[in-house]
């Protein structure tokens, strides 16, 4: 064991989170703890971990954006022959992580993964910026190219092809949203007796609130 690695270790004391404060609606005590991740200024607060699996349960994880959440669910966007669209396409059982470190706080979110309605992908295609949406259409995502310059040469055929003009959503472009069945509220403490409350879905609109050990 690498000694230098073995002793990284911090000791987590800025906040608690007990039962008595914490909301019973856990999409009410998430945009509490999002909104004080944005006051605390913390660098892409949206970024999330997704991870999915294939049809065989080998498991795959990246860093994806959350572009919006309600008590519906969390959306995120991509190109629909990413590898991750092809696996929740035959498993659509996903999990996001947020760690915001800054706050010692992670949220964790287990559900299913439902593409979501051509409309709302398109609003937000609509709202990038220009060339990221050339660049949407220019991605094959996931897919073996030759090598950086042909990407880059196709990015630079599309922006004169497409400059200044209406840019259409491609149908292979948009989002998805995990609707959740668990979510759980993670809380730094001292001697890694760190909070964990756990809310399930019980039934439609109910949750359980539940403690875990550390």
């Amino acid at each position: 064991m690498k000694k230098e690695i073995a002793d990284i270790r911090l000791s987590y004391s800025k906040n608690v989170l007990l039962e008595s404060e914490a909301d019973p609606n856990p999409f009410k005590q998430f945009e509490k703890w999002w909104q004080e991740a944005i006051h605390s200024e913390i660098d892409e607060v949206n970024a999330m971990t997704l991870a999915t699996a294939s049809a065989d349960g080998v498991p795959y994880a990246r860093i994806v954006l959350l572009k919006d959440f309600s008590e519906k669910g969390f959306m995120f966007f991509t190109n629909y022959g990413s590898h991750k669209a092809q696996q929740l396409e035959s498993n659509p059982n996903a999990s996001l992580v947020f760690f915001w470190k800054e706050l010692e706080r992670q949220v964790r979110i287990t559900g299913a993964a439902v593409k979501a309605d051509p409309g709302e992908s398109e609003v937000y295609f609509d709202s990038r910026p220009e060339e990221s949406r050339i660049g949407a259409i220019t991605s094959p995502q996931s897919r073996v190219i030759e090598n950086r310059q042909w990407i880059d040469d196709l990015f630079e055929q599309n922006k004169k092809l497409f400059g200044g003009k209406a840019i259409k959503r491609p149908d292979y472009w948009g989002g998805y949203l995990v609707q959740p069945r668990v979510i759980e509220f993670w809380q730094g403490r001292p001697n890694r007796l760190h909070d964990r409350l756990q809310y399930t879905l019980v039934t439609t609109g109910e949750w359980k609130m539940e403690r875990l050990a550390p």
